[in-house]
This record gives structure tokens, C-alpha cells and sequence, in this order.
């Protein structure tokens, strides 16, 4: 099965993307999804979820137990065993998993706390409204997205993908 690549990325002037979100981050939105594609189901094994959003099956391992431990999921042990969603699809925001694996989302280092940046415009930056609109915009977008929103766009997707030759 064809893993499904939900990657955000910001293009710089050279035209390669500089990733926002970490890989293992990414690998946690997508291991959530696929546990919300298959909400319902009975528990999914890793291995499962590892061939269907390709991820390393050892990475998704580690991170499958910081979900766990986090109260996303829950694993059940046994040949039935694997994980499964600890709350329904529509109740887990991404912005929750993107919260868990990065903390807070800044676009640019010196709004970090404390800041990690020494910036010589500090106190006097015209910038940090901007980059604050910037943050929250993005912020705005993960949390008002759920994974049973990904679900369906999913559906709908694959429905379009879908060609009828009957006539």
C-alpha cells in the first residue's frame, strides 16, 4: 500500500522546502490518521499503520508511546492487539498532536521563551505583530482541524480518483 504524504512546507528562494513541522511530528499526524481511518475497526497492529503511512516501524513505535502516554491512544496487548484511538476522530485536533511532538509553533527563533535569538531590534521590532498574526494563523488552522476532517477529505479524494467507465 502506497503510503499517504501529508507534508506542510515553506519553499525558500531556491525553490527547495524547508519542512515546518518535524519528520517525527509528521509521523505522528499521520500515524493518528490512519488509526482514525481504521476508528471502529478493532486494534491496529503497528505494522499496519507503519505500511500504510510508510513509516519506520522502530520510529513509529517510540512514537505510538509518547501518544499513549500523552492520552491520544491506547494499545491493547494479545495477537488482537495494536492501538487504537483513545477519543473519537472529530474529538483529537491536530493542533494537539503538532502541540505534543513540537510545542509551540513560532516562525521565527526570537519568539521563542526566552528567546534563544538575541535580536538587535528587540523591544522595537515592527515585525513580532506580524510574526504573532503568522503564528496564530497557523495555530488556527491545526486546531480547528480534527482527524475526522482528514478522514473525509480522504474519502472524498479517493472517491474522485475513482473513474466509472459505465455508461
Amino acid at each position: 500500500m502506497q503510503g499517504r504524504d501529508y507534508r506542510l512546507s515553506l519553499k525558500n528562494q531556491k525553490g527547495q522546502g524547508k519542512n515546518m513541522l518535524s519528520q517525527k511530528c509528521q509521523y505522528a499526524i499521520r500515524a493518528v490518521f490512519e488509526l482514525a481511518v481504521q476508528y471502529g475497526r478493532g486494534p491496529v497492529k503497528v505494522s499496519r499503520i507503519a505500511e500504510a503511512q510508510a513509516i519506520p516501524p522502530r520510529f513509529l513505535e517510540v512514537i505510538l508511546n509518547q501518544l499513549r502516554r500523552a492520552g491520544f491512544v491506547q494499545s491493547r496487548r494479545g495477537p488482537e492487539g495494536g492501538y487504537i484511538l483513545a477519543r473519537q476522530p472529530d474529538r483529537i485536533a491536530v493542533g494537539k498532536i503538532v502541540e505534543l511532538m513540537e510545542g509551540p509553533l513560532v516562525p521565527v527563533a526570537c519568539m521563542n521563551e526566552p528567546s534563544t535569538d538575541k535580536c538587535s531590534l528587540q523591544g522595537r521590532c515592527v515585525f513580532i505583530g506580524m510574526w504573532e498574526r503568522a503564528a496564530q494563523a497557523l495555530s488556527d488552522v491545526y486546531d480547528r482541524t480534527n482527524f475526522q476532517n482528514l478522514v473525509d477529505e480522504d474519502e472524498k479524494m479517493r472517491k474522485a480518483e475513482t473513474v466509472s467507465y459505465s455508461i
